[in-house]
Parts: structure tokens; C-alpha cells; sequence
């Protein structure tokens, strides 16, 4: 009987853990259940009661790090929430400091668990800046969610300026890499080493739209970062893969409402998608063990005219 009842509150805890994502680490926030968690599991042993897995352990014992750019909106903002939820602290990093403080205060999270970092990707010494200051916060990195992204007016690819075309490529080519070279610096030297790091790829990293040469050009080319990411992390116990996302419900989908440009030159309005559906993606590839990786994920609209040529 007494096995019974330990397996029971154990049960609870590991429930609790699971839906509310409590950190692992922080007095503040869970010391308490912590305590009592690694009792009842030596207690369970003791009394072979085999309710509670050793990975779950294994988890509560470390806290788990993420730094995500692009995080004062859309997906960077949905992904933010649901890995709170699922018990990381993370360094937030975005251009406006007040879409980043929206981030934290819609999710309701301890600000023992939120670093917020004004920061333009496309500055490589912002760049380092923002790693260091995560490091200094939290000591760790485990998870880098190269999110943050632009695009350039829908205009003929003859019009668009150099000005925009090479905007665009610092923000989602060159910041990605500025934010994978400060992940790999910190992974590499970190005990215990390794990480992970997901790349925001887009649907346009495999087809594109009308007029929309650089960001189609830039997130073709984050699709071979993501590749050599991959190969060079081998040896570092860095994963890294890519998703790549279709219509996701965003401000920036708001438009799709009222019909966009297809390849046929007509108009059409497009379907799309709870952008929940894409964080909780996040979440999936995040939460595999370093020994597993998915390289390549897509995540879309079912309607969206993508598939068949429209």
C-alpha cells in the first residue's frame, strides 16, 4: 500500500510537470516539488514501484536554456510561449523592446525565466552582445530558434533597390549565421557540450512566389546553412535542422485574407493555420534527444496551393 500511495503522488507531480512546464533548477519556482519528486522516485525504487520513467528525471534535473529571435511577434512569439510551457527559460531577442516585454507579459512567466535583448541580427557585434548576455544570465545554451525574418515589397524583380535586396539577405542569411557562429562558440565549450539550433526556413525555401526574389533567395540559402550546420555539428553534439512553415495565422498572413498573387497572375484568398500548430513543431524538434534530429520539417496550411503545382 505504501508503494501504491507513493506511485500516486508521484503520478501527480510528474502531471504537473509535464502540462505546466515548471523549471527544474529555480528555488523560486519549484524547489519544493523538486525535493519531493527525487524522494518519491528513490522511494519508488525502494519499493519497486516503476511509475516515473528515468528520462523524465533526467529532465527535471537540468534546466533547459533557448534564446529565440524574432520573438516580439508571430511565430518567434508563439514559439516563446509554448516553450515556456514546456519548461525552458529563454533569452528573447528582437528590434523593439516593447513587442519582446509583450512576449513576457502575455505569457505570464517569472522573469527569472526571461531575458529580454534589444537586438538587430544583422549586426554582427549586436550579435555577440546578445549571446554574451544570455551566457552571463543563464550559463547555457541548449536551444537556438533562428527565427527572426523580413521580406521586401512584392514589387518586379527589376524594380526592387539593392538597398532592400541586401536588407534583406542581413536579416535572414547573414544574422542567421552571425547566430549560429555565437551558438557554436558557446555548445562547443559548455559542459555538458551540445545543443540544438532550428532554423525558420519557410515554404519559400522550397518554392517561390511571385516578386519575390530575396526572400526566396535568402530562405534557399538557409536551407544549405541548415545542411552544413548539420554536418560540422557532428563532432560538437550540435543538431540542427529546419522548418519550414506555410501560412502560419500572423499579422503578416493578415493580408492573405484578401486574396494575393498567384503564379497564374490572378488573386486568390489563401488559407491558413493556428500558428500554435507551428510552435508546438518547435517544441517537438526541441525536445528530442541530441542523438536524433529532424533535419527538415514542414509545417502548412492543407489548402494553401502549394502542392500540385497551385
Amino acid at each position: 500500500m505504501r508503494g501504491i500511495g507513493i506511485c500516486l503522488i508521484a503520478q501527480l507531480i510528474t502531471r504537473e510537470y509535464r502540462t505546466q512546464g515548471f523549471s527544474s533548477v529555480s528555488p523560486r519556482l519549484c524547489g519544493k516539488n523538486l525535493y519531493v519528486f527525487c524522494v518519491l522516485f528513490r522511494a519508488c525504487y525502494r519499493y519497486n514501484v516503476c511509475c516515473i520513467d528515468k528520462v523524465l528525471v533526467k529532465e527535471l534535473m537540468s534546466e533547459r536554456i533557448a534564446l529565440i529571435t524574432g520573438a516580439g511577434s508571430g511565430i518567434g512569439r508563439a514559439a516563446a510561449h509554448a516553450l515556456w510551457h514546456a519548461g525552458y527559460s529563454l533569452t528573447l531577442a528582437g528590434r523593439r523592446e516593447s513587442k519582446l516585454r509583450e512576449t513576457v507579459a502575455q505569457a505570464a512567466v517569472d522573469e527569472s525565466r526571461a531575458l529580454i535583448m534589444p537586438t538587430d541580427v544583422s549586426d554582427p557585434a549586436a550579435v555577440s552582445r546578445l549571446f554574451a548576455a544570455s551566457q552571463a544570465r543563464f550559463g547555457r545554451l541548449d536551444l537556438l530558434f533562428n527565427n527572426a525574418g523580413m521580406g521586401a515589397p512584392a514589387l518586379p524583380l527589376e524594380d526592387l533597390t539593392v538597398a532592400k535586396w541586401q536588407q534583406v539577405v542581413a536579416v535572414n542569411l547573414s544574422g542567421a549565421f552571425y547566430c549560429t557562429q555565437e551558438a557554436f562558440k558557446l555548445m562547443k565549450t559548455q559542459q555538458p557540450s551540445g545543443g540544438r539550433i532550428i532554423n525558420n526556413g519557410s515554404i519559400s525555401a522550397q518554392t517561390p512566389r511571385p516578386h519575390s526574389a530575396p526572400y526566396t533567395a535568402t530562405k534557399h540559402a538557409l536551407t544549405g546553412l541548415t545542411k552544413s550546420t548539420a554536418l560540422d555539428g557532428r563532432a560538437h553534439n550540435i543538431a540542427c535542422g529546419q522548418i519550414d512553415i506555410g501560412n502560419a495565422g500572423t499579422d503578416m498572413t493578415e493580408r492573405m485574407q484578401q486574396g494575393i498573387l498567384q503564379a497564374n497572375g490572378t488573386l486568390a484568398v489563401e488559407p491558413t493555420m493556428d500558428v500554435r500548430h507551428v510552435a508546438d513543431a518547435v517544441v517537438y524538434m526541441a525536445n528530442l534527444p541530441l542523438n536524433a534530429n529532424v533535419l527538415f520539417m514542414t509545417v502548412m496550411a492543407s489548402g494553401m496551393p502549394y502542392v500540385g503545382r497551385g
